[in-house]
């Protein structure tokens, strides 16, 4: 068993190639003697968002906080609140992020494949992330 105490690992900023906006990551985690599974908390402020991206095993998203947003190439932006749960299948293409006047954390968390998590890809336009909600 390993604990890894609130507080014990650094807030990371999210990196500009990868996010919009402000956005914080906390708590990562990653599995250890041949788990693949990892993940971390993630805080965007009111606007921040993730680029588009894909996972090889898929993602999932415990809302835990806020009002944000996510959106599956060729679908609809949709609203996520707290206590909702999100899965990405496997190379689906997506993004999410925070409301345009609301902060929103989530626990993401995805499997690796050979080594990979995430395929980051173009960044999410404002005409894009500001088109109406589902």
């Amino acid at each position: 068993m390993e604990i890894t105490r609130s507080g014990s690992l650094p807030s990371a900023k999210g990196p500009e190639a990868w996010f919009t906006g402000t956005v914080r990551i906390d708590a990562r985690f990653a599995g250890s003697d041949g788990a693949r599974v990892g993940g971390a908390t993630v805080t965007f402020e009111p606007g921040a968002r993730t680029a588009w991206h894909t996972h090889p095993l898929g993602q999932t998203l415990l809302v835990l906080s806020g009002l944000g947003r996510v959106q599956r190439e060729g679908g609809a932006v949709e609203a996520i609140r707290p206590g909702d749960i999100v899965w990405f299948a496997p190379g689906e293409k997506h993004w999410h992020g925070a409301a345009p006047h609301c902060a929103m954390s989530h626990v993401a968390i995805a499997e690796s494949l050979d080594g990979k998590v995430v395929d980051w890809l173009e960044k999410v336009s404002d005409e894009q992330y500001e088109a109406e909600v589902a």
